[in-house]
């Protein structure tokens, strides 16, 4: 059976959905933020916290347990400047204490959602693997922890891992029933849809001088799907041994401007947005495009979804959550 940790978040959600087709799963959730109704029936649902080492050897000693994939983590980039014991907390001891359970029932295979701000701001045009790590935030911080941790634990103990550092992940399931649904909203593609919806009164532009062709920040989209496809391969890579330990960016290779995001909205709804120009952001890169050639060549992964359709199935998507949500006020 394969642990997945945070399975009723945003991309914990998509990955179970895709996993349940292929393997046995158990998920722990405390369902502090997500939403217990993403989670794929087919999977057996534990409600529980990571950091509770009574509730981690419940399932540990009732379950087969061959691997764990851990999307549990705080991940508000502003909340980490301001609240940092909250992420070292739930982000690095939280996953100390479910690593030293593993250790403790010889379970040796762990796949980590890692993150993009473990690079902070990188000045070339495609980040790879290679490129410094230097974060320049806690949440960032936090994550590289982690990498550092495992890579640690692989030499003492024998951990094999897999760790997966994300670009903007962004879109919904084909089949509709599933989205990207945080509170608050960060992310932009969702919050144009939201506003495009009559959701949101106008959007907020973030700068418009930087150094890029139309002056607005260019970022690298990646639908959660392929997100969740990567994380199989990564999974069967380390069960059958081709794998003991890896670092993987996951992204497009291709980088849209907000500009350009805002616009391919607008196509894809036939909706105008009203846009608001507004200063910079402190901390904003200008740019941030991932190449994910490491992992096409030793996994054969690579996106498969243009930023068209990223956007169309998240527009159907919010219409759908749109539709449910006025159907309830009445």
């Amino acid at each position: 059976m394969i642990l997945v940790v945070d399975c009723v978040g945003y991309i914990g959600s998509h990955l179970v959905k895709e996993l349940v087709e292929k393997e046995q799963v158990i998920v722990l959730d405390n369902l502090s933020t997500g939403h217990r109704n993403l989670v794929d029936e087919r999977a057996v649902f534990v409600q529980g916290d990571l950091g509770n080492r009574t509730d981690l050897d419940a399932i540990f000693e009732k379950y087969p347990i061959q691997a764990v994939m851990h999307f549990a983590a705080n991940s508000l980039v502003g909340e980490s400047v301001v609240n940092p014991l909250k992420y070292y907390q739930n982000n690095v001891a939280a996953t100390l204490t479910l690593l030293e359970t593993m250790l403790k029932y010889n379970v040796k295979n762990f796949i980590f959602s890692s993150t993009a701000a473990t690079y902070g701001i990188p000045n070339v045009e495609l980040i790879t693997e290679d490129c410094p790590t230097n974060p320049i935030n806690p949440y960032g911080r936090s994550k590289l922890m982690i990498e550092q941790i495992l890579a640690d634990f692989a030499s003492a103990y024998g951990l094999n891992y897999v760790v997966l550092r994300y670009f903007n992940a962004a879109g919904a399931h084909e089949s509709g029933e599933i989205g990207e649904d945080h509170n608050p909203e960060t992310h932009l593609i969702p919050i144009v849809l939201q506003h495009l919806l009559g959701q949101r009164d106008k959007i907020s532009v973030f700068g418009t001088d930087y150094n890029t062709p139309d002056g607005t920040c260019i970022r690298d989209y990646i639908h959660v799907t392929d997100l969740a496809k990567a994380h199989i391969l990564a999974l069967e890579a380390l069960l059958t041994g081709k794998k003991k330990t890896a670092i993987y960016n996951l992204g497009n290779g291709l980088g849209y401007s907000v500009k350009e995001v805002i616009e391919t909205c607008e196509k894809v709804t036939g909706r105008k947005a009203v846009i608001e120009y507004t200063d910079r952001r402190p901390g904003d890169p200008a740019r941030l495009v991932a190449s994910s050639q490491k992992i096409y060549e030793e996994l054969g992964w690579k996106a498969e979804y243009s930023l068209e359709q990223i956007i169309e199935s998240a527009w159907k998507w919010h219409q759908w959550k749109g539709s449910k949500w006025s159907s309830r006020s009445w």
